[in-house]
């Protein structure tokens, strides 16, 4: 828990510095966290899902054109290794309904181990039909160039649990933390990057 305090300490922090103090303050005001009910599914459905995922879904679940309030919203709250690109955070229910997405990716992964201009990170199980992930993120342009897994189904060389980034156009697949806490963490050393005044201002 406190990996995520800090976490969330820090990106107010960044918010407020970067001119984004109303827009903070409007988020926090208005945003809830989730609820037993789904939380209780999400565990069902991904057993191993990290605390601190859960701890920031019960923070805010969900930035990604999201309605609180009658309101929606669409708020930036992760990044990447990708230096001040943005991310939304998926809610329980479509991390739940992206589940379903997995038939897409084994034949995905499949196709780029084939082809010259794809990269394939050897973390990443060597059969496709082998991968468990967890899509928790889409990037700011609604997921169309990168979005952030969970993998519960490494290579030999890899870690249960580590972070995958796809990367659109080339296509790349790369293993960026080697756990949930451990992707925090780097957002956090990198000074969240991600938020900066044009990001702000969107």
């Amino acid at each position: 828990m406190d990996i995520v305090k800090n976490y969330i300490n820090g990106l107010k922090k960044a918010y407020y510095d970067k001119n984004g103090k109303e827009i903070w303050d409007h988020f926090e005001n208005i945003k809830n966290g989730v609820s037993k009910k789904d939380i209780t599914q999400l565990k069902k459905v991904f057993p191993s899902i990290p605390d601190s995922l859960v701890n920031l879904l019960e923070y805010v679940d969900g930035t990604y054109y999201r309605e609180y309030r009658e309101e929606e919203i669409t708020f930036y709250f992760l990044g990447s290794d990708i230096n001040g690109y943005p991310y939304y955070l998926l809610s329980a229910k479509e991390i739940n309904e992206n589940k379903k997405n997995t038939k897409y990716w084994m034949d995905m992964i499949e196709e780029m181990r084939d082809y010259d201009n794809s990269t394939v990170d050897d973390k990443i199980a060597e059969k496709p039909n082998e991968i468990k992930w967890l899509h928790f993120s889409d990037c700011m342009n609604n997921g169309g160039t990168s979005t952030l897994y969970i993998d519960f189904s490494p290579s030999s060389k890899g870690n249960v649990g580590q972070i995958v980034r796809y990367l659109h156009d080339p296509d790349e697949l790369k293993v960026i933390a080697g756990s949930f806490d451990d992707y925090l963490k780097m957002l956090i050393d990198d000074k969240y990057t991600f938020i900066n005044e044009d990001t702000v201002e969107d």
